[in-house]
């Protein structure tokens, strides 16, 4: 049994990918959800840094591999290769620099063009313990996240504030929509059979699934 189990674990490995303007805070916010630990005096990321982290879902191990994009976002040259396989993106600006908001849709472009799989996107207005001198409004990233059809949060890699649940909101949207293929997939089917139970919740409906999704997660 337990060697089984570990069999079905190796099925969940998914890529993540941060991206958005340099100095949006994107290797801080990785830093403390994979280490917990915040670096006032971070450099650019030189070389490609990912960490991967492990959940549980249903009793299954997922296992979210979280890449950084190395700093070549100031050359305006992440290269397909990075996105290649991401299922996931977190797609980052500054709340005090309304530029890097203004950058987004480039980066969602650039995620559309690169990306080879359907990709579970998060808009996340980093460094919201800056409410003081605040460049964009909640509102305008909520906005921009429904016309886009993103989920949309606010973080603070700082203090901490929702940096694991934007990530665990995109990795069990990963884990649901790669569910319900693998469910609607006949070549699975007998083999989740077992796990029919847990899995059929995620996709018996998918037009509220898809109403979820272009929700926003931070009310």
């Amino acid at each position: 049994m337990g060697s089984s189990s570990e069999d079905e674990g190796e099925e969940y490995l998914f890529k993540i990918v941060i991206v958005g303007d340099s100095a949006v805070g994107k290797s801080n916010l990785l830093s403390r959800y994979a280490r917990n630990e915040f670096n006032m005096h971070s450099k650019a990321t030189i070389g490609v840094e990912f960490q991967t982290q492990s959940l549980e879902f249903d009793g299954k191990e997922v296992k979210a591999q979280i890449w950084d994009t190395a700093g070549q976002e100031r050359f305006r040259a992440v290269t397909s290769a990075y996105y290649r396989g991401a299922f996931g993106a977190l797609v980052v600006y500054d709340i005090s620099r309304r530029s890097t908001f203004d950058s987004i849709p480039r980066w969602l472009d650039e995620l559309k063009t690169h990306s080879d799989t359907t990709v579970a996107r998060m808009l996340v207005g980093n460094k919201c313990d800056l409410e003081s001198i605040r460049d964009v409004s909640m509102d305008e990233g909520k906005r921009l996240a429904e016309s886009e059809g993103l989920f949309f949060i606010e973080t603070s890699a700082l203090d901490s504030t929702n940096v694991k649940k934007a990530f665990e909101i995109v990795i069990r949207e990963i884990y649901n929509n790669v569910s319900r293929k693998v469910l609607n997939s006949d070549s699975y089917k007998a083999e989740l059979s077992v796990n029919r139970v847990s899995l059929a919740n995620d996709g018996s409906n998918g037009s509220k699934q898809t109403q979820g999704f272009y929700s926003c997660c931070s009310r």
